[in-house]
């Protein structure tokens, strides 16, 4: 049984099974809602399923989220699903259950997926959350469970919780900081302060023609425009942006000189009173997926984006 944290806890559950699933969640639920803790589940659909049928008439009193869809940018977790959840609860200890990483991943996904997974401890460190993190082992690659005991102090398997001896979350972050692979053919325009409205308009129209519409055309707009205005403001004062098509998704490259060191940017608020530092958190919440590779000589973000908007909330 998982202890309430006095401060924060991340445990890995690694289950084989609907049967293991539930023996490690229904409990971890069931005690929080008995401690007067507030509960959310962020998983697949599946697994909310199964804890849904499980939880019967408890299953009122949980927050439930549809992880593939509001979780489908690893980078949007922390402050869309999980930081969200617990800045709206009182003071007090939290419980969330939060599965980012499933068989269907993709390896495009996948190394931002153990960067959200090591930052965790960063974002929540000294504050009363416990964030439950199960790993279907039946199902995921063994380097995926390697990364899980990088990734979390804490590890669960076939009941028993014992300290991950591996345990190493920057090397983690480190590990998903690594050169893009280059695409086949990419449209590029350079811009500097002068050239911003020219590049906006560049990548509208090339986005335009490869198929991207309606809201989804605006997002692309807005991020372009966030991100060429850091690599003004913070990069260097230029940079250059490219466009090209990957998998029935428009991809949308900026790269300047500047050096990101920062790896939770985009991923929290600002302190309240200080201007700006909310454009990756934008991009972060528009796109798809967002990629990043700080090098000493700059800085490369990638975002994908499909047809289909990102919802607002799927969650009940």
């Amino acid at each position: 049984m998982i202890s309430p944290a006095r401060n924060f806890s991340h445990p890995a559950l690694f289950y084989r099974g609907a049967r293991e699933y539930l023996e490690g969640t229904v409990p971890f639920v069931r005690d929080g809602l008995a401690a007067g803790e507030p509960v959310a589940v962020a998983a697949p659909p599946v697994g909310l399923d199964l804890l849904r049928t499980a939880l019967g008439a408890d299953a009122g009193a949980v927050r439930f989220i549809d992880m593939t869809t509001v979780g489908r940018n690893p980078g949007r977790i922390i402050p869309a699903v999980l930081r969200a959840f617990c800045d709206a609860q009182p003071p007090g200890p939290v419980r969330i259950i939060g599965e980012p990483i499933w068989p269907g991943r993709t390896a495009l996904e996948y190394p931002a997926c153990v960067q959200h997974e090591a930052l965790i401890n960063t974002a929540f460190a000294g504050r009363q959350v416990t964030i439950l993190c199960p790993y279907d082992a039946a199902g995921l690659a063994p380097d995926v469970l390697d990364d899980a005991h990088a990734t979390h102090p804490v590890v669960i398997e076939a009941g028993r919780e014992r300290p991950s001896d591996r345990y190493a979350p920057d090397h983690a972050v480190a590990s998903g900081n690594t050169p893009l692979p280059e695409p086949r053919d990419a449209a590029s325009f350079a811009f500097d302060d002068q050239r911003l409205r020219d590049a906006r308009r560049f990548a509208v129209r090339l986005a335009g023609g490869f198929g991207l519409t309606g809201t989804r055309l605006d997002d692309l707009a807005l991020a372009v425009s966030e991100l060429i205005t850091n690599s003004v403001l913070h990069g260097g004062g230029s940079g250059t942006i490219r466009l090209w098509t990957e998998n029935d998704q428009v991809v949308c490259e900026v790269r300047d000189g500047g050096r990101l060191s920062d790896p939770m940017a985009g991923r929290r608020l600002p302190p309240n009173g200080r201007p700006g530092g909310r454009g990756l958190l934008m991009v972060n919440h528009i796109a798809d997926l967002v990629r990043v590779h700080a090098a000493p000589d700059g800085t490369a973000i990638r975002c994908y984006l499909g047809g289909a908007p990102v919802p607002a909330g799927a969650a009940d």
